[in-house]
């Protein structure tokens, strides 16, 4: 990988983008390809645009193994707009009989899914962690009429990550929106995939959604056009303009993934990274990660000092960020509704901006008394 010239940017998200794809894009700004237009400035059915979109496609159906048999739609809304659009897709109304779904419950954005679906279904809480847990599959509560189980892959801001594919006898779905491209996972064994660009592959504004085809034309009459699959899979995620910038985005950063070794060798990296910042944070005397071991993120790295540290140093939080950042190291607050510090090291983050962190805290560490 190039290596860094930037200060590195831990944001959760909008989160950070390959260095070598932002220099592709500002070399294309003004002209693409001869064109004498912006990406931004196509008309999203012309040639050209067509031409970037069936790319990106062609290289994330490499990158991810994509069956055949599964559409992939290039939609807008983000992950919070499908958290509406599963339910109103997958478990249409029968008159004024609402359709069951489960939900698994492991964080901040699965519960926020829940409750959106539970205005268009009959959702069902099938098992709920603690925030840093993953409750036991043999504790889960299926519905005997699910039309699908719904679970977050990784929690963006509790850190907490499943080590493996749930195995369950109902339609499977996945919001991977903190993890994708960050590991292998087999798109077979799930109904539906989908994920929000702005943390592991682009801009704000696009949403990726990779669905079976037979999951379509279960639609509820109530679904509107833009979030109709069956809709958007005919018109080719055209059914109104969509995020076309993103999209182009999306498509460098997936083609610059399959220059580097594809995913199998990002896995590789991110475990590398992973492991140099909990062994860091592990190793201090003052700070800790509260997620048990087996299920920690491997993208979003949660860390607070310990109860008694705060007690004597009620400002050390804010004394951490300021100095994290004069060192070159932003954005490394934890989420509002939890506090402490999170660094996100995504795909996209080099391992050298991670080695600076972890060794960081450990002189931060060693300051405090």
């Amino acid at each position: 990988m190039t290596k860094q010239t930037r200060p590195y940017n831990f944001s959760a998200g909008p989160g950070v983008l390959p260095e070598a794809v932002l220099k592709e894009a500002q070399a294309e700004m003004l002209d693409w390809k001869g064109t004498g237009m912006s990406v931004m400035e196509m008309s999203h059915r012309s040639k050209e645009f067509g031409e970037i979109a069936q790319s990106a496609e062609k290289a994330l159906r490499q990158l991810m193994e994509i069956p055949d048999n599964y559409k992939v739609l290039f939609l807008q809304g983000g992950a919070s707009g499908q958290f509406a659009a599963i339910p109103l897709n997958l478990a249409p109304m029968s008159g004024s009989q609402r359709a069951a779904c489960d939900y698994v419950v492991t964080g901040f954005w699965s519960q926020k899914a829940f409750e959106e679906a539970g205005k268009y279904s009959q959702a069902a809480l099938a098992a709920q962690g603690d925030g840093n847990n993953i409750p036991a599959l043999d504790s889960w509560k299926l519905s005997p009429k699910s039309c699908y189980l719904h679970y977050t892959d990784n929690e963006t801001i509790h850190g907490v990550e499943f080590d493996q594919v749930p195995a369950v006898d109902i339609p499977l779905v996945v919001d991977v929106s903190s993890s994708i491209l960050s590991k292998p996972i087999d798109v077979s064994k799930f109904a539906l995939v989908y994920a929000g660009a702005q943390k592991n592959f682009g801009p704000a504004g696009l949403t990726i959604v990779i669905v079976r085809e037979d999951m379509l034309g279960k639609t509820s009459a109530l679904t509107p056009s833009i979030f109709d699959y069956s809709e958007q899979a005919k018109a080719e995620s055209m059914v109104n303009t969509p995020p076309t910038y993103s999209w182009y985005i999306a498509g460098l950063t997936f083609k610059w993934l399959l220059s580097i070794g594809g995913i199998k060798a990002i896995q590789k990296t991110n475990q590398e990274k992973a492991a140099l910042l909990y062994e860091a944070i592990d190793g201090a005397a003052h700070f800790e990660n509260r997620v048990e071991k087996h299920c920690r993120s491997k993208m979003n790295v949660p860390f607070v000092f310990k109860k008694e540290v705060l007690e004597k140093h009620p400002k050390l939080e804010e004394r951490f960020l300021k100095e994290a950042k004069e060192n070159g190291l932003l954005t490394l607050a934890g989420h509002r509704s939890v506090g402490g510090m999170r660094a996100s090291i995504y795909n996209a983050m080099p391992v050298e901006g991670v080695a600076k962190l972890a060794q960081f805290i450990k002189d931060f560490d060693r300051t405090i008394n």
